[in-house]
């Protein structure tokens, strides 16, 4: 009995101590040779692609003296819109509505308090062309089936992943070859690279033609080039 009241007794005290705190561990620094130097470089490789994609919205905004009725003509104007984004060949999943209420409108007279006039609609979708031989045809679509506010279009590059591998190799062979001439300035030589980080973006650069049309022409449009950019933080070793 003694016996098992100790152990009884232990366990209880062994569950009532207090946790030590488990301690982080900082990242292991690169173990590098005694005679080694580290040196970090960053450097930026870009590549350079004609974008085939394009992105846009169009909306209709109507206005009418009560909600109801400026939502009502809202909606029949949205609605033949729709049907020409559809017949345009805009597949269902690269249409997104992005802005939709109603909103009343005021009247402002010198030392009055503002006062309803009105109320305005607006039904906005964001649209996806994936044919940039297209996009002409479909704004103009757009505008002839009521679309009264159009803005874009945002050019992109569909896949973008070979893009980018051309701009890594470049942003590598960039920083190697300055890794290098710090190297040669200091009597050393690259011995290998210790880490490499990546950042990256895209950096589009969209040039619009725009010039008169006539009345069978669609919009023209100029995709322009749009450059893929990576950024790399390299460390490399240097030594004798």
């Amino acid at each position: 009995m003694l016996g098992n009241s100790l152990s009884t007794l232990l366990l209880a005290a062994a569950l009532a101590a207090p946790t030590a705190p488990v301690l982080a561990q900082a990242p292991t620094p690169p173990a590098i040779s005694a005679d080694g130097t580290l040196l970090s470089v960053s450097a930026t490789g870009e590549a350079t692609r004609v974008p085939d994609v394009a992105t846009l919205s169009a909306g209709v905004v109507t206005q009418a003296a009560d909600a109801n009725a400026a939502l009502r003509a809202n909606a029949a104007q949205m609605n033949r819109l729709m049907e020409a984004v559809r017949e345009a060949g805009i597949a269902e999943r690269d249409i997104r509505t992005s802005d939709l209420g109603v909103s009343p409108q005021y009247r402002r007279g010198d030392g009055q308090a503002p006062q309803i006039s009105g109320y305005e609609a607006r039904n906005t979708v964001n649209l996806t062309v994936r044919d940039i031989a297209d996009l002409g045809a479909v704004i103009d679509a757009l505008v002839a089936a009521g679309a009264n506010q159009v803005y874009g279009p945002n050019f992109q590059i569909g896949e973008p992943g070979e893009a980018h591998d051309e701009a890594r190799r470049a942003a590598l062979e960039t920083a190697r070859a300055r890794a290098e001439l710090y190297g040669q300035a200091l009597g050393l030589r690259v011995r290998r690279i210790v880490s490499i980080s990546e950042g990256g973006g895209f950096a589009p650069r969209p040039v619009m033609a725009m010039r008169a049309m006539d009345a069978m022409e669609s919009s023209p449009v100029s995709p322009g080039e749009s450059t893929v950019s990576v950024n790399l933080d390299v460390v490399f070793e240097l030594g004798r």
